[in-house]
């Protein structure tokens, strides 16, 4: 479901630029001087949109459109090599991804919904309104890059920008160039086609850009983060399970989880989903040490199987399993429990998977191979982050997940902002989506997208000698655009569905 502060939100933000406008307009002192205002600023308002065009910009385009006309030539006759391989690999795409979304609203399967290639957002739904900054900046750059690579293409092939802008619908941003329509339709079919691809083209070169950016950011950022050394904790959920004086701090470096070494934060995640699908890890503990504490009473059968020993639910004592030295002659062998002080019992201690691991140990003989006693998907991990003590957690590993931010770069020296190169990173991501999703969706051979544009133009171009008759092929074209319109609709209304509705 959308948040309803955000509705409410949006909602009133609009209808406080409705009612102020009306007001003006409908002032006898304050008409005239508002929409001369509105008139000289080029900005114009309409039912949730906000536009804004200025001619400021024409200087720059048409300078960059004079600095190397051959090499301008060959950028946007790649451009066009792009456009019509992004329209047929788009189409594909957006088959795959319908067919895909159909099939996991019929079977409900993690897998298939993990293999989505395209997803609707919505801010505030499935996007954290803490990363609406990143969206809306990387979005409206995006914009900008592809609305400049229709203005420059066009001066290049003599066809007039009467000016750009910026909008902004709803809560989203966005930018455009106005063309001079007559000088459009004068030129050839090819020419057209460099003008109407190059924005897609200019959208997935900043989506290259942006994807080299993040894989140089270590190099780049060498001088000053350091990387590889482990995982710094960035932020620290209060009240989550990694919360508490002997939990993480911000500035932390976890270097492991068990016997899972951690130089970054995707070590983070991948040891994580691997704890919680390995069975539970033992430590190889002094046999002196396990003699049976009944003082906490019998063990016995929780309702998933697992057994507990240690009823006074304290918070420093774990039951833990082991079979004793002496029985190992016996058969079948019995488990047998002890409830023990955790910290006390696993600081230090090497781990194990069963009894014969512990002889390489320094104990070797008399030592044994405990294993916490736990409920299903549970699991007790310790977690490194030197100079401190560990911190031990026993819960199910998602939730310590989602309980701490980590980046890969530590700063060398202490006046560096921890969240730099955070911000760097994730802006550079959110470029690379919104970016390369712009080249897709713009791709497409729909109703009111460059992709009409550039399909109508590419029929024009290539069908003449074929199809003679220009009516046909405007009915061509239309067919195919019909067709396009529909798998996008259809995408995007069941991509709603799937994040509101469930």
């Amino acid at each position: 479901m959308i948040p309803v502060p955000l509705v409410v939100c949006v909602l009133g933000g609009w209808c406080a630029v409705y009612l102020t406008d009306s007001v003006l307009k409908s002032s006898g002192k304050h008409r005239n001087s508002y929409e001369a205002w509105l008139g000289s600023h080029g900005v114009t308002l309409s039912p949730f949109q906000l536009r804004w065009q200025t001619t400021m910009f024409n200087r720059l385009f048409a300078y960059c459109a004079r600095i190397n006309p051959h090499a301008l030539y060959l950028w946007f006759s790649s451009g066009v090599v792009f456009g019509v391989v992004a329209m047929v690999g788009s189409v594909v795409l957006l088959a795959r991804t319908l067919q895909q979304t159909l099939a996991q609203m019929t079977s409900d399967s993690p897998r298939m919904a993990g293999q989505q290639a395209l997803q609707v957002v919505i801010p505030g739904v499935n996007l954290p309104t803490s990363q609406l900054l990143y969206f809306f900046s990387a979005l409206l750059l995006s914009g900008v890059i592809h609305e400049l690579g229709h203005a420059v293409a066009a001066l290049r092939e003599q066809v007039r920008v009467n000016g750009f802008g910026m909008f902004v619908f709803v809560v989203y941003p966005g930018a455009f160039v106005d063309l001079f329509t007559t000088h459009l339709t004068l030129v050839s079919p090819t020419q057209q086609l460099r003008i109407f691809c190059a924005g897609v083209w200019h959208n997935f070169v900043l989506c290259l850009v942006a994807l080299g950016l993040l894989f140089l950011l270590p190099l780049l950022l060498f001088p000053v983060y350091s990387t590889g050394g482990g995982a710094l904790v960035t932020e620290v959920v209060q009240g989550s399970p990694a919360d508490g004086p002997r939990g993480l701090s911000v500035g932390d470096i976890v270097t492991g989880l068990e016997e899972c070494g951690v130089s970054g934060a995707e070590d983070w995640a991948s040891c994580l989903a691997l704890l919680s699908l390995t069975p539970q890890t033992g430590y190889c503990i002094p046999a002196a040490s396990l003699q049976p504490s009944w003082a906490h009473g019998r063990a016995y059968k929780r309702l998933d199987g697992s057994m507990d020993c240690c009823s006074n639910n304290s918070l420093t004592d774990l039951c833990f399993s082991y079979t004793s030295p002496r029985d190992k002659e016996k058969e079948p062998l019995r488990p047998q429990y002890a409830c023990m002080p955790v910290r006390k019992m696993v600081t230090g201690t090497p781990v194990c998977r069963r009894d014969a691991d512990c002889l390489a140990q320094e104990h070797a003989g008399a030592s044994v191979c405990v294993t916490p006693s736990l409920e299903n998907q549970t699991r007790f991990i310790r977690v490194t982050h030197p100079p401190n003590t560990h911190m031990l957690f026993v819960g199910y590993p998602p939730h310590l997940q989602y309980s701490v931010s980590l980046t890969n770069f530590v700063p060398r020296f202490t006046f560096l902002h921890l969240d730099l190169p955070v911000f760097l990173e994730t802006f550079c991501k959110y470029v690379v989506s919104l970016s390369g999703a712009l080249a897709v969706v713009n791709s497409v051979p729909c109703f009111a997208l460059d992709g009409q544009w550039m399909l109508n133009a590419l029929l024009e171009a290539t069908l003449v000698s074929v199809v003679t008759d220009r009516q046909r092929r405007e009915l061509i074209g239309f067919f195919l655009l019909l067709g396009g319109s529909a798998l996008l609709a259809a995408n995007v209304a069941l991509g709603l569905w799937m994040v509101t509705a469930r």
